[in-house]
This record gives C-alpha cells, sequence and structure tokens, in this order.
C-alpha cells in the first residue's frame, strides 16, 4: 500500500489505519461520532493527500477540458474551481473530480485517489483519439500533500498562518500564497458541507504544516479527523462518493448529478449517450432515506416497495448529528418521488424510511 507523508504523524497520533483505495489511511483516532461532531461544532484537520492531481497545459487547455468534462469549463473564471465528472462513451462515470482554472491555459484537476492512474490513462487517450495539439496532460500527484480543513472556526485558524486575505476567497475559489510558511495553494472547498479550505502544499513540507495548524487551532478544539467521520460527513450532506453513487455502471443523471451535465455546452465524451439516457427517461434515481424505524441502513441492502425490491442502499450511516439512519438509495423512478415511503431490508426485517431529498442536515453551506 502507499503511504501519504503524514503516515508516521498518524500513527503516532494512534490512529487506526486501515487500507483505502491502495493507501494506508487513517480510519479515526478518538472515535467517529466524536470527530464528526468536532467538524460540526468546531473544527477539524484531515490528510487527503491520497487524492489525485493531473495537470492540463497549453493553448488548447480548454478545449481538451470541455472534451473530458460533463460540466460546462468555459463558465469558469481565474482562481474559480467547478465540480464535474469524466464520462465514458456509454455515460457510465470514470470519476468525479474537482477542476480548478489558473488561466485560460492552465488547469488542473482533483481526482479521486483509487482512480488517478486509471483517470491518467483515460484522459490521455481521449487526447490521442481527439488528434488535439496544444495541450499536454501531466500527473503530478507525488508532488502534492492535501490537507482539508473543515468547520465553522476553519477560517479563523487558518487565517493566524497565512497572509492570504481568506474573505477574499468566496467559496469554489482558491488563492495562493503561503500557510505555515509552505507554497499552497487555497482553496474553499470541502467535503463536509461546513465552511473550510483545502490546501495543495508541497509533500515535503506536510508534516511541518500540519503540526502547525493542530498547533495554533488547538485552542479552537482542532482535532485530527479519519476517514470514518469524514464518510459520516459527506453523507449528511447527501455529497455521492465514487463506487458507490457513480460508477461505470451509474451515469451522472442517476445519480441526481444532472446540474452537472451540460448537454448544450457541445460534444464530450458520453454526451450522446447522456441525450438518449435523458429522452428515454432515466431508469433509475438516486433518493435519499431517513428511517422510520429504528435500524441502520448499510450499503448494498435491499430497498423494496411493498413486496417487490426496486433499488439498493449505495450508502448509510446512522447520522451523528440528527441520531436516526440515513442512506442514499438507487432506485426505480417510479418509487423516487420524495415524501413517499419505502422499505429498507434490514437482517430479517423490512423497515419503513421516509424518501427525502439530501441534504439530510440542513445547517450547511
Amino acid at each position: 500500500m502507499k503511504q501519504t507523508p503524514l503516515d508516521a504523524v498518524h500513527k503516532a497520533l494512534g490512529a487506526r489505519m486501515v487500507p483505502f483505495g491502495g493507501w494506508e489511511m487513517p480510519v479515526q483516532y478518538a472515535g467517529v461520532i466524536e470527530e464528526h461532531l468536532a467538524v460540526r461544532q468546531r473544527a477539524g484537520l484531515f490528510d487527503v493527500s491520497h487524492m489525485g492531481e493531473i495537470e492540463v497545459r497549453g493553448p488548447a487547455a480548454l478545449t481538451l477540458v470541455q472534451r473530458l468534462t460533463t460540466n460546462d469549463a468555459a463558465q469558469l473564471v481565474d482562481g474559480q474551481v467547478q465540480y464535474s465528472a469524466l464520462c465514458y462513451s456509454d455515460g457510465g462515470v470514470v470519476d468525479d473530480v474537482t477542476l480548478y482554472r489558473s488561466s485560460a491555459s492552465h488547469f488542473f484537476f482533483c481526482v479521486n485517489a483509487a482512480n488517478t492512474d486509471k483517470d491518467f490513462a483515460w484522459m490521455q487517450q481521449v487526447h490521442a483519439e481527439s488528434g488535439l495539439a496544444g495541450a499536454t496532460l501531466t500527473n503530478r500527484s507525488s508532488e502534492f500533500a492535501q490537507l482539508a480543513l473543515q468547520g465553522p472556526k476553519a477560517a479563523a485558524i487558518l487565517a493566524r498562518l497565512t497572509t492570504v486575505p481568506l474573505t477574499g476567497i468566496a467559496y469554489y475559489h482558491f488563492g495562493e500564497g503561503e500557510v505555515a510558511g509552505a507554497p499552497a495553494l487555497i482553496s474553499r472547498t470541502g467535503y463536509t458541507g461546513e465552511d473550510g479550505f483545502e490546501l495543495y502544499i508541497p509533500a515535503a513540507t506536510a508534516v511541518a504544516v500540519w503540526t502547525r495548524l493542530l498547533e495554533v487551532g488547538g485552542g479552537d478544539g482542532l482535532v485530527p479527523i479519519g476517514l470514518g467521520a469524514r464518510d459520516t460527513l459527506r453523507l449528511e450532506k447527501g455529497y455521492a462518493l465514487y463506487g458507490h453513487e457513480l460508477s461505470p455502471q451509474i451515469s451522472p443523471l442517476e445519480a441526481g448529478l444532472g446540474w452537472i451535465v451540460k448537454l448544450e455546452k457541445g460534444d464530450f465524451v458520453g454526451r450522446a449517450a447522456l441525450v438518449q439516457q435523458k429522452a428515454a427517461g432515466i431508469p433509475r434515481r438516486l433518493v435519499g432515506l431517513v428511517m422510520a424505524e429504528r435500524g441502520i441502513p448499510r450499503e448494498g441492502y435491499p430497498v423494496f416497495a411493498g413486496e417487490v425490491q426496486v433499488g439498493s442502499v449505495t450508502s448509510g450511516t446512522m447520522s451523528p448529528s440528527l441520531k436516526v439512519g440515513i442512506a442514499l438509495a438507487l432506485v426505480e423512478s417510479a418509487h423516487a418521488a420524495v415524501g413517499g415511503e419505502l422499505l429498507v431490508g434490514i437482517r430479517d426485517h423490512r423497515l419503513r424510511a421516509r424518501i427525502v431529498k439530501p441534504p439530510f442536515v440542513k445547517k450547511l453551506i
């Protein structure tokens, strides 16, 4: 397994380490619920250095990005971030990504850790098949560490270690400067639903920046957070996780991400299949479920309408904020109406769940 530059630090802090996407990562330190609530109420620090970074440069960079992605990158201005997806020709998802525009000739993608090599190979193939000159692709993942500082006190903590005016960085925008003496791209983004920042820094500076953040944020209750709480936080917000709500077998339209599919922008890989799916009627839809009876829905559990199975849970947990079972589930469109009720198969029981529109926890960005 690969290790991030902070591997020894996590172990010294007593983290429980687990395999994740080919990496050895901390799943928890003090405990998932405690860490989850720390992010909701104060601030948490995540090591997300396993994520990948792929750069696109050249006078034709935007043209290539438009060919690769479902969203419309032409709408971006310098210093702006965009959530998007990469699709196969049949409309299935290669990956969901965040796209950063530094200039019209310089973009970079942040991609999911387990998908980095696959994504880069796919991008290279699309580039080669397009015959497009004037754009280059570079996998720079090994050069970066990435830290996520998230929570209502994140901005106040980060301000102590940078001269970059954070109030000037709007949500889904970024700036550049120094954090704790290290050069950093400071992105006002995250995977928790709280205010916060994702910091892209040289890998060699990761330990020093991590240590200083915890030092200056300790008085505000800043604590390290593992993958367990990262998952419950994103699920309360209703954010998709690749391999669960998105996959080669699940299109962005089925996953409720039609808002990042800009069919009108022109051709991109997968467009024809998505046009056809939309015209024919989307067969399955992602819904939010809140348990009406005591039980915790888990990934893979069957979902029923009466006696008939109509789908399955893609992600589920006991919400630390709501103290009730919540889930995302992919179900037949005929049974996806908000306000309706479905049954979740949990062990030998079929328990009632209400269909809701995420996010499950409303006091979020």
